[in-house]
């Protein structure tokens, strides 16, 4: 492979643009390509960070030899299809989260990436954040004893992604809130506590802001159309139990009449010893003379910050990427059940 890993980015919305930074300002790697159906779209991204090359159907960008690896940053009914094209043409791939619509698709996706040898990852980027890399490393040393519980938020007072986009459709996004950020929320916590074995899931969502067009942000503000249906949840609230009897507890909202004033999202690990709190990294412990909260300043951290960077290097290096394929199946695996809970008012039992 040459020393540069040459990429090529697959949708150039806000997050395939995000992609392409990401690429221009990593050495070990060369953004040779994009793949974009909107013209327009696509002639300014690539004017923007001076790709050579666009293409209308990403499938004639994968028929270029010249490709190493894509990154993908598609709506996500879109994920499973072209991930596996793909790895088939023998193209790594980093995908955007969620993995895929449901849990069969991602475990196609695993399963082509082992058949044909590639690397496949999804881009949880809240495990590259600074803090929760720091947070790891604490949790590894012991110093919160067991940990029994964690509760992880995200709750903002009005960031509906544009109604009338993918996101706000369920048959393009796979659902709302928990979807799009409870993902982030799910991976992070099981990735902190070292157990991706869900057992069980209670799940509540509601629907109460998107309906009546209010809360709405200006992310995903291409393609809209006002006339299609909202009907994915803004708000949902669920309760993980996991194979060792451990719990998660999970809030998210897209909107609510809430105070933001101080974390719109966050994680909290309980301990035997010790509490942690994320975003940014505080760790809560008692001390002789009482109570005491240490907040960190993380230096040096054990990955790139950047996930796209993480990803280059662990092709061009063959190392495994810090976000393991089969854990993001078992997080599709866990987001698949809270919304079978959801949708039937039960526990679901994972296998």
């Amino acid at each position: 492979m040459a020393d540069k890993l040459r990429c090529a980015v697959i949708g150039a919305g806000g997050m395939g643009l995000d992609h392409l930074h990401s690429l221009l300002t990593c050495h070990r790697a060369a953004a040779v390509a994009l793949a974009e159906a909107n013209a327009q779209r696509a002639r300014e991204a690539a004017a923007r960070h001076n790709v050579p090359r666009n293409y209308a159907d990403y499938r004639e960008l994968l028929e270029q030899p010249d490709i190493d690896a894509v990154t993908v940053a598609l709506p996500t009914h879109l994920h499973a299809a072209v991930a596996i094209e793909a790895l088939k043409a023998r193209k790594h791939v980093l995908l955007e989260k969620p993995m895929a619509m449901n849990a069969k698709e991602a475990a196609k996706i695993v399963d082509t990436a082992k058949q044909m040898k590639r690397t496949v990852m999804v881009a949880q980027n809240l495990r590259f954040n600074k803090h929760t890399q720091l947070a790891r490393s604490i949790v590894e040393r012991g110093d919160l004893g067991e940990i029994y519980h964690a509760r992880g938020f995200w709750v903002r007072r009005a960031g509906i992604p544009r109604i009338g986009s993918w996101f706000t459709q369920k048959q393009y996004s796979g659902g709302g809130a928990m979807a799009d950020i409870g993902v982030h929320l799910i991976d992070a916590s099981l990735h902190l506590m070292r157990e991706f074995d869900v057992a069980s899931v209670t799940c509540r969502t509601h629907s109460r802001f998107g309906p009546r067009g209010l809360g709405e942000m200006d992310w995903g503000k291409s393609e809209v159309d006002p006339k299609k249906p909202f009907d994915v949840e803004d708000y949902g609230v669920a309760l993980l139990r996991l194979k060792s009897g451990r719990t998660i507890l999970l809030e998210v909202a897209w909107a609510c009449f809430q105070n933001n004033e101080t974390r719109e999202y966050g994680l909290d690990l309980l301990g035997t010893n010790a509490g942690l709190s994320l975003w940014p990294a505080k760790l809560h412990r008692n001390m002789l003379d009482g109570h005491e909260t240490l907040a960190f300043h993380p230096g040096k951290v054990p990955y790139s910050e950047d996930r796209v960077h993480h990803f280059v290097a662990c092709v061009l290096d063959g190392k495994k990427p810090l976000v393991a394929p089969d854990e993001s199946l078992k997080v599709q695996q866990t987001l698949d059940a809270i919304y079978t809970s959801a949708n039937t008012g039960k526990e679901v039992k994972l296998a």
